[in-house]
């Protein structure tokens, strides 16, 4: 069987106030063109499918629209599981119509992992492949909540919450093949923050910091492929070929404007070990972050002008007291060719909490726990407290997260 790892679409995205619609749009066309080229059986989509537990209308028409056209297509099935990101009620509502075309939806923790365990046949009914499709796991699915519970304490649980949820669905995928007689391959699904992964840019984690980080080690050694998502940096896990994040297939913001795109196209036969090939997803369109003092940063501009091609730019102006006027004439350059300047911002209130020695570094880039431990050097805090308020502040942006999730 061919099939084909994609994950964290975040339809919906925007660049400032820059819808990215048409984007969207190329990209499903592009990946539909792959699944048809590549004869690809299987889609398997690891969550974070809409950038908002709200999506536009815009952007669930162009959802539904893709989805028609990959049932009409070569794909014989489709399995989609929600991240973070998603609204579980709905991307599960019409998941009973949607199993008709043979779109699978898991979009929340199941009561049974028999309902996350599904069996792809043939047209004949032949057994081809065990999918265990485990959506986002959040604290209130795998951990119940105990009074007087440290955080160390909660950090374990957690994650012994979710490997315990691992191993339910492995058992069950490895007692339906065991009743088949048959060597039907088993591949995992998953969307979360395993350590040691490179989280790059532009995630929102629900676990900040080390809150709900996963060791590689959890995942059962029953299964042949590991899908996962939610860091958009293509990437191993723990050095297997056979665990991978394939990454966001849009930059979702300028921190990944220059990364190059991926999804993982997949072959599995059984007995034998799955063979990997990456695809790279096009640019749909040109996107660059200009950087430095005012000098540097118009003659980037001047230079990017002469392409002659439509591109969107941040600027980021790395002096304390550019010119007044330095606004005005980014807008005279950008306005006469098809550059597009959708912000433009300087470092300096920001300045006493970048390295020095990093001359390139700017807020935009560290993580709200980068930042809470540079407020610390800052006032000094002392190497015996820094843990227990690190821990705090993560349960503090924590609960603020879940509080934005569930108003959504």
């Amino acid at each position: 069987m061919k099939i084909l790892h994609t994950s964290d679409w975040h339809i919906g995205n925007t660049l400032y106030d820059i819808r990215r619609y048409d984007e969207f749009s190329a990209f499903f066309d592009w990946l539909l063109s792959c699944i048809t080229t590549k004869e690809v059986d299987v889609l398997l989509v690891a969550g974070d499918i809409f950038d908002s537990g709200t999506p536009s209308n815009r952007a669930l028409s162009l959802y539904y629209r893709f989805l028609h056209l990959v049932a009409d297509s070569c794909c014989r099935h489709v399995i989609i599981t929600a991240g973070n990101h998603d609204s579980p009620s709905l991307l599960s509502a019409p998941r009973d119509l949607l199993r008709a075309l043979d779109i699978h939806i898991i979009g929340s923790v199941t009561e049974q992992p028999d309902d996350e365990v599904i069996l792809l046949t043939a047209d004949d009914g032949t057994p081809e492949l065990i999918v265990c499709a485990v959506p986002y796991l959040r604290d209130r699915d795998v951990r119940t909540a105990q009074p007087g519970e440290s955080t160390d304490e909660k950090r374990e649980n957690l994650v012994n919450g979710i490997r315990s949820h691992y191993h339910d669905v492995a058992e069950r995928a490895e007692d339906i093949r065991r009743h088949l007689g048959q060597p039907v391959p088993i591949i995992a699904m998953g969307h979360l923050y395993t350590a040691g992964g490179n989280a790059g840019d532009g995630v929102r984690d629900l676990y900040i910091g080390t809150l709900g980080q996963v060791d590689a080690g959890i995942f059962p050694s029953s299964f042949d492929y590991l899908a996962l998502g939610h860091l958009h940096l293509p990437q191993m896990v723990g050095g297997s070929p056979y665990r991978r994040y394939c990454g966001s297939p849009l930059p979702m913001g300028f921190n990944e404007a220059g990364q190059q795109k991926q999804v993982c196209l997949v072959r599995i036969e059984p007995g034998e070990a799955p063979v990997i090939t990456t695809l790279p997803v096009p640019s749909f369109i040109r996107m660059e972050r200009i950087r430095g003092n005012y000098k540097t940063v118009i003659a980037q501009l001047q230079e990017l002008a002469s392409e002659c091609e439509p591109v969107l730019t941040e600027i980021i102006i790395e002096e304390s007291l550019p010119p007044a006027d330095i606004q005005e004439e980014i807008r005279k350059l950008s306005s006469h060719s098809l550059v597009e300047v959708l912000i433009t911002k300087t470092t300096t209130l920001s300045s006493g909490l970048l390295r020095p020695e990093i001359p390139s570094e700017s807020l935009a880039e560290l993580s709200e726990i980068e930042v809470f431990r540079r407020c610390m050097d800052a006032h000094k805090t002392p190497e015996e407290d820094r843990r227990e308020l690190i821990d705090a502040y993560t349960e503090i942006l924590t609960g603020l997260f879940e509080e934005d999730t569930n108003a959504q």
